[in-house]
């Protein structure tokens, strides 16, 4: 289904992963808008079926790459000793980068996100989630959770994929907005946990605060590596809740992004 301004259209026959993963995307979609079939309960499908925008695709995400994520990650590894990798992959030429989950381990809007039994000191991270044809072109933007135990990562920087991958690891919505033009360098993502029924951690930032480009990101990732359908690639955070802070079951965490909307998981 495909949404413009106040209208809904229904796209029928369409295999997801064929239509998304083309390089002239928006003027696909605004072609189908002409051909497509109005419909007049999208409020409705949206709110009880709406599922995350994946499907064949994988998720990747990028470490390090805002001022306050270096100083997270080096704060939480110093007792392991691993506090100096962080500030030395903040300031290197070559990105952190490291896979993230499939659809399988993904979770839409309104659905909820894991944290892990052997975790102690666990944190949503709010990331712009590029979507990258087959082609490496940015044709489109999401919203993506990227689930996380810091207790686990500080332990030793080794133990990152324990860390960032296990089952219901990842939040992706609540659409694929695709516009005509790059998002602006001022667009502004906020995050607010809410623990029964009251603010817990609520904050923003720009994505120009972000060190690194999008184009620099995507063209180490494409370097080796190859995605038939394209793929969906987190770019990182800039918020992190304070070190007293740790997830509880039914927390609910919003993530909103200027243009895009808003991500919405609990936790289990």
């Amino acid at each position: 289904m495909i949404k413009h301004e106040d209208d809904y259209f229904l796209l029928k026959n369409m295999d997801w992963n064929e239509f998304i993963n083309d390089d002239n995307l928006h003027q696909k979609i605004a072609a189908a808008i002409s051909s497509g079939i109005k419909s007049n309960n999208g409020t409705q499908l949206i709110l009880h079926e709406l599922l995350a925008p994946i499907d064949r695709q994988e998720i990747w995400a990028s470490g390090v790459t805002y001022y306050r994520s270096k100083e997270a990650r080096m704060e939480e590894a110093k007792n392991a000793g691993g506090a100096t990798f962080y500030d030395r992959v903040y300031e290197a030429d070559r990105p952190e980068l490291f896979f993230k989950a499939t659809a399988q381990r993904t979770v839409g809007s309104g659905e909820y996100v894991n944290i892990r039994k052997d975790s102690d000191w666990d944190v949503p991270e709010p990331e712009l989630t590029l979507f990258i044809t087959s082609n490496a072109k940015i044709v489109g933007y999401t919203i993506g959770n990227d689930m996380s135990s810091r207790s686990i990562e500080g332990e030793n920087p080794l133990y990152l994929p324990q860390a960032k991958v296990y089952e219901k690891s990842a939040g992706l919505g609540p659409c694929l907005s695709v516009p005509k033009e790059l998002l602006s360098p001022d667009t502004s993502i906020t995050m607010e946990i809410i623990r029964n029924g009251h603010s817990e951690f609520l904050d923003s930032i720009a994505i120009d605060k972000m060190k690194r480009e999008h184009t620099e990101l995507v063209q180490y990732l494409f370097m080796e590596c190859i995605f038939p359908y394209g793929c969906f690639l987190m770019t990182g955070t800039g918020m992190v809740p304070p070190k007293e802070f740790t997830l509880r079951s039914e927390d609910e965490i919003r993530i909103t992004i200027d243009n895009i909307g808003t991500l919405i998981n609990r936790v289990n």
